[in-house]
């Protein structure tokens, strides 16, 4: 009999065969006692999920189509044929974009984005959407939610101490980063198990090893608890936890229903559970120290890629301009501009004497209009910010204090010119040194006179240079004195904070205001990294514009990559310093221990694996590192199936197998099992990439199908649940996206991504700890749901009457209910009232003040589409007789704005 290790070996040899690795597996299977394995004479063990991968022959049809040639196309038509059914015609392009848009990013696309895929004349305009939606960052950011569902992540322990975990997201960056890289699949789950023993050198792989410790942890039972008893009780339950995560989320199997007793449905025995128990009884939930090794390999990287940026689109440098240059690198480095008089400097002051507050000084430079030092009076104060009396206020915390100049470049004693990773010190880099209670305001129409350009966009990274701690500031952008970005607290913690502003060919000003936010000028350093005004104009070639696209996600990932690099801590696991025993629990009870210490191990319904992960002896890594190189075994047939299976269930609503984390008898039977097994093979041949598999769902006929039946087609009677697909499925969104798409509409979504997530509540430490939530209503809170700091004993209200799942438990499948209460939420709850008259405002400035326009414009931003002429009409009688708020009210609430199609 050959070994384990000689199979695996012959399987990755190239001379050997897919049909004599076929032929092998079968014999493996087949045989008794393989690698040690129980004889296989239960008949369980004939279940369909433990049987080896098959090579499955595509079907082939008489006569094929070029929609037909594609593979899943053809599994689909072979059912439908069966039962003399046919797929549905293809959805219109609107309903494709808007599809695809919530299904990669859990957005909804912009009127530009659909407008341009319409009339896109290229017969591969649809894959090329594909293609540039799963590059997209916001692709890991939809993705991480279904993995985090499936980890049931959360930022806070649970039970009756629900206290914090302040580094807890790390690991949430970590999915995102890790889908959005397209992380070879058995890499990431090799990671998430055992990456800090697998690669104990690489930061991610420790930080990795977070999804062994996402679920709720009993801090009263296991620490402060002084009965033995109740601390055994909660370290048992916190050991299921583990075993059941990996166990479920990798190859959808229940080992845990074997805790107690045998498993009455699937072939697992309690012995087994127990041993799989062994794997993780070395380790403990807690916080531990990252150490970073990888950062200056990522900066090299960074720099590569500002280089080719440069190269393709040079831009404006502003702070060139500061420093008295015309923007193209003739300025002086350091030089800068004094707040109170506008002349050119050089010297490095101190605090300023002789300050008029809220006088505007021309300044000396062609390219800025002027400065001045604010004095907010608690808001009330006008403060000019142009040579043309343009004002502006409501600007809380200026004191009229300042120091230093505004330079090209640090400020004097500055803290450090490094933030998230990247020093802007260097010759790649360049800042806006803006120390607090200083504003300086560019003259675009100058600008446009001496470089010849029209409209344009002002990009920069913002960030608190000062030092760390509690000191904070606060910072502004204002186009023609209307303020268009607004970031208060600004804190060196926060790391960098993207800005990117449209300025038409008719915005005059540009200003850049800081203030001290309301507690002093001590450590305050704001500073605008790599301030640029670059172009819209289609100067650059197709490939060229493509090219540069591709760049910039890449060095907005490295960025994120950089910054996520520098955290110290995160929410882990940790090794014990002595091993405990594991023995099997009668009845599952922690006081009843019975027979001998168990060796870790695995179940032995995959005939073609051995179960042997060690011996008693073996320490608590080498325990992990055996299993994730078990699950991820080439000969494993459950981890592959699982995953594409999930991947067909988060694009169609329904997976091939309906129960996604349950393979076993007591779950559900695939719909498609030669498809199901094509993928899992093709997902091996791609080098395990999930994207790859995305790529092969969303390119064919059967995603791109209507979701409707015609009323009189036959498969209403015959599949009116949709098993066969011979339509696409209509499907509500999630509660996450119902958020985001509502902050997007409105257009006060905040695109930063990574790091701490917003905290929506007031939090006050008592024994139970008391968060309360709070209305949404500040750039901070209006991040994407997925960044937002999830409690689990007290879940926002709002969220969970949108079937947000409780983070408590697993949620492989999101359930959707219909109550009163959800329409009421969307139509009368704080948070949606607030973002319909920020969508009326939006309404109001782009469109202006005529109903017709504003309606258009509302029913391009909600529903990707037109209005009928019927629906305007309607519509503009509605605005007449309640107004545009009502108006935008209603289409929050609306069943087209929360389906999909």
């Amino acid at each position: 009999m050959l070994s384990k290790a000689s199979c695996a070996l012959l399987f990755e040899t190239p001379v050997f065969s897919r049909e004599i690795q076929h032929w092998w597996v079968l014999v493996l299977a087949l045989t008794p006692m393989a690698f040690g394995g129980p004889a296989r004479d239960d008949p369980r063990l004939s279940h369909w999920a433990y049987q080896p991968l098959r090579e499955v022959p595509v079907p082939e049809f008489a006569a094929r189509t070029e929609e037909g040639d594609h593979p899943v196309d053809l599994f689909i038509k072979a059912r439908l044929k069966e039962q003399g059914l046919e797929m549905s015609p293809a959805a219109s392009r609107r309903t494709l974009i808007r599809r695809l848009s919530f299904d990669l990013h859990g957005l909804p696309p912009t009127p530009e984005e659909v407008q341009s895929f319409v009339t896109d004349p290229d017969p591969r305009a649809y894959e090329k959407l594909v293609d540039r939606m799963l590059a997209s960052p916001h692709y890991g950011e939809r993705r991480a939610r279904h993995w985090l569902d499936i980890a049931h992540y959360a930022d806070t322990h649970g039970f009756e101490r629900d206290r914090r975990r302040s580094s807890a997201w790390p690991y949430r960056d970590y999915v995102i980063e890790s889908f959005n890289r397209d992380k070879p699949y058995d890499r990431f789950l090799e990671e998430q198990i055992a990456g800090d023993v697998l690669w104990p050198a690489e930061a991610e792989a420790v930080v990795a090893t977070g999804f062994l410790a996402a679920g709720p942890w009993d801090l009263t039972g296991q620490e402060e608890a002084h009965s033995p008893v109740l601390k055994r009780a909660a370290r048992a339950l916190d050991l299921d936890d583990m075993v059941t995560q990996v166990m479920t989320a990798a190859t959808a199997t229940t080992v845990n229903c074997a805790r107690c007793h045998d498993h009455k449905l699937d072939p697992i025995s309690q012995e087994e559970y127990y041993r799989l128990l062994s794997v993780f009884v070395g380790v403990v939930r807690k916080e531990r120290t990252v150490t970073v090794t990888d950062k200056e390999n990522h900066a090299a990287a960074r720099a590569e890629v500002v280089k080719e940026i440069a190269r393709l689109e040079p831009g404006l440098d502003l702070a060139d301009m500061v420093g008295g240059g015309d923007g193209t690198g003739t300025g002086r480095a350091r030089q800068g501009i004094d707040a109170r008089t506008g002349k050119a400097e050089s010297k490095p002051l101190g605090y300023l004497d002789k300050v008029v507050p809220n006088r505007f000084s021309k300044s000396e430079s062609r390219f800025i209009d002027g400065v001045f030092i604010p004095g907010g009076e608690n808001g009330k104060a006008e403060i000019p910010v142009s040579s043309t009396g343009i004002t502006i206020r409501g600007i809380p915390g200026a004191d009229a204090k300042a120091w230093d100049l505004i330079r090209n470049g640090p400020v004097n004693s500055q803290h450090s010119p490094e933030l998230g990773g990247i020093n802007f010190a260097d010759g790649d880099n360049s800042l806006i040194g803006l120390p607090a209670n200083a504003g300086l305001t560019f003259d675009l129409a100058a600008i446009r006179e001496a470089s010849g350009e029209g409209a344009m966009r002002f990009t920069a990274l913002l960030g608190y240079f000062g030092a760390a701690g509690a000191y904070h500031a606060d910072a502004w952008v204002f186009v023609d004195g209307e303020k268009v970005a607004e970031f208060r607290g600004l804190k060196r913690a926060g790391g960098l904070q993207a800005v990117e502003i449209p300025l038409p060919v008719t915005a005059r000003f540009l200003t850049l205001l800081s203030t001290d936010g309301g507690n002093g000028i001590s450590h305050d350093q704001v500073g605008f990294g790599n301030p640029k005004l670059l172009s819209t104009s289609a100067s650059l070639s197709p490939a060229q514009r493509e090219q540069l696209a591709a760049l910039r996600e890449k060095k907005k990932a490295l960025d994120e990559r950089i910054a996520s690099l520098r955290t110290s801590k995160v929410y882990a696991i940790v090794p014990l310093d002595k091993m405990p025993e594991i023995r099997i629990l009668r009845r599952g009870d922690p006081e009843s221990p019975t027979g001998d210490p168990l060796p870790p191990g695995t179940f032995a319904a995959l005939a073609m694996l051995d179960p042997e992960l060690g011996d008693r002896e073996t320490d608590q890594g080498r325990r992990r590192a055996a299993l994730a190189k078990w699950i991820t075994d080439p000969l494993n047939p459950l981890t592959r199936r699982v995953i594409v299976n999930r991947l067909w269930h988060w694009h169609f609503g329904q997976g091939l197998v309906k129960t996604p984390s349950d393979f076993g008898a007591g779950g559900d039977r695939p719909s498609h099992p030669e498809l199901l097994d094509w993928l899992a093979v093709e997902l091996r041949r791609k080098n395990w990439s999930l994207k790859a598999i995305d790529r092969l769902i969303l390119t064919s006929a059967a995603f791109r199908q209507q979701s409707r039946f015609a009323g009189d087609a036959p498969g209403v009677a015959v599949d009116a649940g949709n098993r066969l697909l011979g339509r696409q499925n209509p499907r509500r969104i999630e509660a996450e996206a119902v958020r985001d798409a509502v902050l997007a509409v409105s257009g006060k979504l905040n695109k930063q991504r990574g790091g701490p997530g917003f905290q929506d509540f007031t939090y006050r430490e008592e024994y139970a700890p008391i968060y309360k939530y709070i209305t949404a209503d500040e750039p901070k809170l209006w991040r994407r749901s997925i960044y937002r700091f999830i409690v689990r004993t007290t879940p926002n209200r709002f969220m969970t009457t949108l079937d947000c799942p409780d983070p408590a438990n697993f949620a492989p499948v999101r359930f959707t209910t219909t109550t009163a209460l959800q329409s009421l939420a969307l139509y009368n709850n704080d948070f949606m009232l607030r973002q319909a008259r920020y969508l009326a405002q939006r309404l109001q400035k782009a469109a202006g003040t005529g109903a017709t326009a504003q309606i258009k414009r509302a029913f391009a931003l909600a529903f990707s589409r037109e209005p009928t002429d019927e629906e305007l009409l309607l519509a503009e009688d509605f605005v007449a007789e309640q107004g545009l708020f009502a108006f935008c009210r209603s289409l929050f609430n609306a069943n087209e704005f929360v389906y999909v199609d």
